[in-house]
């Protein structure tokens, strides 16, 4: 599948959309290129930005695992920091528990690995897991919210990381349908590009 997959999905219902994407998804994440040249993306993501703390995700079927990538940035001698998100309740926003590759991790809610620190932090730069996404910065995720309840929880404080998503090219598609708490991220990175434009 090409990454033309933009073929007026938006016409579809945002479960119909989930579902194209996931599949394209899956078979995009096969592709080691396409992985290689998002690994290179993430770590300029981390040199455009240079935050001291970051909130990833732990790689879900098909999702790009970002984990290698942030382990040479979390290179010794530096302060940097790394979290991932835990999830406290079902409609509560998530928080980021510091997390290092060596670490012990836990099951949490829908079987997702959490770390076992215990240390909740804030980061600075905070990578977005899509299962799709358009060229303004809007994402589609799982439909559980949880990245919508957080943005909006950081900005109500004052406190907004960077938000950069990630997600493979074949992913893209037409203008996503908004709704009034869906928040844009400040770039998403694919294996091909950046997006919005301006942000490359």
């Amino acid at each position: 599948m090409n990454s033309s997959i933009a073929c007026n999905l938006v016409a579809k219902s945002k479960k119909e959309l989930r579902t194209t994407l996931l599949e394209a998804r899956l078979h995009a994440a096969r592709d080691q290129a396409g992985n290689d040249a998002l690994s290179r993306r993430v770590l300029d993501a981390l040199k455009r930005y240079a935050p001291q703390s970051v909130g990833l995700y732990w790689p879900l079927s098909g999702e790009f695992d970002i984990r290698a990538a942030i382990a040479v940035w979390l290179a010794p001698g530096t302060a940097r920091r790394a979290s991932l998100p835990v999830i406290t309740g079902r409609d509560q926003p998530l928080e980021f528990h510091v997390w290092t590759p060596d670490m012990p991790m836990q099951l949490g809610a829908h079987r997702i690995h959490e770390p076992t620190s215990g240390e909740v932090i804030l980061p600075d730069l905070l990578f977005v897991p899509c299962v799709g996404f358009d060229e303004d910065g809007y994402r589609l995720g799982y439909g559980g919210g949880y990245y919508d309840r957080t943005l909006a929880t950081f900005r109500a404080a004052g406190k907004v990381p960077i938000t950069v998503g990630v997600a493979y090219e074949a992913c893209r598609t037409e203008a996503l349908q908004r709704e009034a708490h869906d928040i844009p991220l400040d770039a998403i990175i694919t294996d091909a590009a950046w997006y919005p434009k301006q942000a490359a």
